[in-house]
């Protein structure tokens, strides 16, 4: 993996670690006297804010700054793989290697890191214009701090899979929520005495839609916090509580057979961002 920075120095970058399922990369140069960049906090960002991009489009236009707005907050995106992230929406001109370079505020802060984008044609045949997304940095900032202090990414987990509500299941009385299809078995949900089948309707008090609602709300906790569920079972509803667990994933696993880990070196300096 190669670094070159804005004067055109390029160096040999060590990969630290990687978590594929949030499409990012830390990487690391030996080089002195580089400018960090601010890191903001994205949970500031409000539908209209400007924000500025900037990236490598078509893997030639080095250092490109496009500029636009933030389009939507907490927009759900399922990617080419499968993988739903929440991300950003910009009308910011994002192309095909545009994808992890950083994307800031007006104070020069680094909100977000760009990774996709809508290109080509709707299914109507409408043509589709500056739809882009971008990772939100607080989504991702502390797996890049587990991966440089740890060598591993650590998550919250309740330990279940789950899936949305069919709209014909409500139609037949089912309410919405996030269906359990399976329980870990020794898992934070079985010692809670969560069971497949089950519907989770609320967390704290608070109705959930489905499933993303309720890895939102486990992704903004940390392992030891105690999260009140409410759960339809069989016509009733019971109140259980779980304690958040921590998932460990390792970071550098298999990085010769990566493909995902030779795509992560757009963004010059100690943080490599992208797919």
């Amino acid at each position: 993996i190669k670094v070159t920075l804005y004067d055109g120095t390029s160096y040999d970058a060590k990969l630290v670690g990687y978590d594929e399922s949030n499409d990012i990369a830390v990487l690391k140069i030996d080089a002195k006297n580089l400018t960090p960049v601010t890191i903001g906090d994205s949970d500031n960002l409000n539908v209209g804010d400007s924000v500025i991009a900037i990236g490598n489009p078509l893997g030639e236009l080095t250092f490109s700054l496009t500029s636009g707005a933030v389009s939507a907050l907490d927009r759900e995106v399922t990617m080419s793989n499968n993988v739903t992230m929440n991300l950003i929406q910009t009308d910011c001109a994002i192309n095909s290697g545009n994808s992890g370079g950083a994307l800031f505020n007006l104070y020069g802060e680094v909100i977000g890191i760009t990774n996709a984008k809508y290109s080509g044609s709707s299914g109507s045949g409408a043509s589709i214009d500056n739809i882009g997304f971008a990772i939100p940095i607080n989504s991702v900032r502390s797996i890049v701090d587990s991966i440089i202090e740890k060598g591993y990414v650590a998550k919250p987990y309740i330990g279940v899979m789950v899936a949305d509500v069919s709209d014909e299941a409500k139609n037949y009385g089912t309410p919405a929520g996030a269906a359990v299809a399976s329980v870990t078995e020794g898992g934070p949900a079985d010692k809670a005495g969560l069971q497949a089948n089950d519907i989770i309707t609320a967390v704290d008090g608070t109705e959930i839609s489905g499933k993303s609602d309720l890895s939102s709300i486990i992704a903004d906790h940390a392992a030891g916090d105690k999260l009140t569920l409410s759960v339809y079972r069989q016509g009733q509803t019971l109140t259980l509580t779980v304690e958040i667990g921590e998932q460990t994933t390792s970071a550098i696993a298999d990085q010769q057979d990566s493909q995902q880990s030779q795509s992560q070196q757009q963004t010059p300096g100690f943080f490599g961002f992208g797919g």
